[in-house]
């Protein structure tokens, strides 16, 4: 019998090797790719910590020979971080939050509830997606100017309260809840805040955690509109602060070292967001992926 399975054998082992070979090609390619992608971060995250004869070295140094915290005591000393800091996790923290609660609320009204005008509401949110950002700059800032919010924070956080981006997928999550379960809480005289709330909300945990990040990150690096919508220097974000400080020659003064510092610190944070919720995230995009 083992002479008799011996060809068998001999059959699947050139297969199971070009399975093998294109696995490890995709492998390669792939560590390749996160190479590439991640090189400019590395790059920025060590040359913080390096002295400014390392920076301007040629050939490069990657990493530092002398690992020095000169430049993040030089922008603290020169920047005031510490408001800067703060302005930005105000605006993101609030961005977010309000994106889960009012995005959650629309999606479950447009997924779960049958009302008038439901379909047409949704081709609005739809439409809403396929007009650029930009173009609502110059009406945004009209009207918060009317609204007198200019250099406040609620006219850094309520043009961005809700986005069509997060109805559009919390709705698509929420339709894959089965009616039947909501049925069956409405028969046993549960309300609809008690069924979104305690039922409909921890169901799409993956989804509002990919929702956090995407709304966190995307409000985090926003630069153009708290460039816009901000004159006073106590308002200023992280990132509109930084770039005001590396276009001012009596403050950075050329010193890449402090500007690496500020990048780095400017990255931080949604970084740690992501490591945070990555499990969250990473079953969200796979739950997406099969709808």
């Amino acid at each position: 019998m083992t002479a008799a399975h011996a060809p068998a054998a001999a059959r699947r082992t050139p297969g199971a090797g070009r399975r093998s070979a294109k696995r490890t090609l995709v492998y390669v390619l792939l560590a390749l790719g996160l190479l590439i992608m991640s090189a400019p971060f590395l790059w920025m995250a060590l040359s913080s910590f390096k002295t400014a004869g390392e920076l301007s070295a040629s050939p490069p140094v990657w990493i530092p020979t002398e690992w020095t915290l000169e430049n993040f005591r030089d922008l603290l000393g020169k920047l005031d971080l510490p408001l800067y800091f703060m302005n930005s996790v105000i605006v993101a923290v609030l961005v977010t939050v309000s994106n889960l609660v009012f995005c959650s609320m629309l999606g479950y009204a447009l997924a779960k509830l049958r009302f008038a005008g439901r379909d047409k509401i949704f081709g609005l949110v739809l439409g809403a997606l396929m007009v650029p950002g930009n173009l609502m700059l110059l009406p945004l800032f009209v009207l918060m100017s009317k609204l007198r919010l200019i250099d406040s924070y609620a006219g850094l956080v309520l043009p961005f309260a809700a986005g069509a981006f997060g109805v559009f997928l919390m709705r698509q999550f929420m339709q894959s809840i089965p009616d039947e379960l909501l049925e069956a809480a409405r028969m046993d005289g549960a309300g609809e805040w008690y069924i979104f709330w305690r039922i409909v909300m921890p169901l799409v945990k993956p989804a509002l955690a990919t929702l956090s990040i995407f709304t966190f990150l995307g409000s985090w690096n926003n630069f153009v509109w708290p460039l816009i919508a901000t004159n006073d220097p106590d308002r200023y974000t992280l990132p509109v602060a930084l770039a005001t400080f590396a276009t001012d020659p009596n403050k950075a003064g050329g010193s890449n070292g402090m500007l690496m510092a500020g990048a780095f610190l400017v990255v931080l944070p949604v970084l740690v967001l992501f490591v945070a919720l990555q499990r969250h995230f990473t079953q969200g995009i796979a739950t997406a992926g099969m709808k």
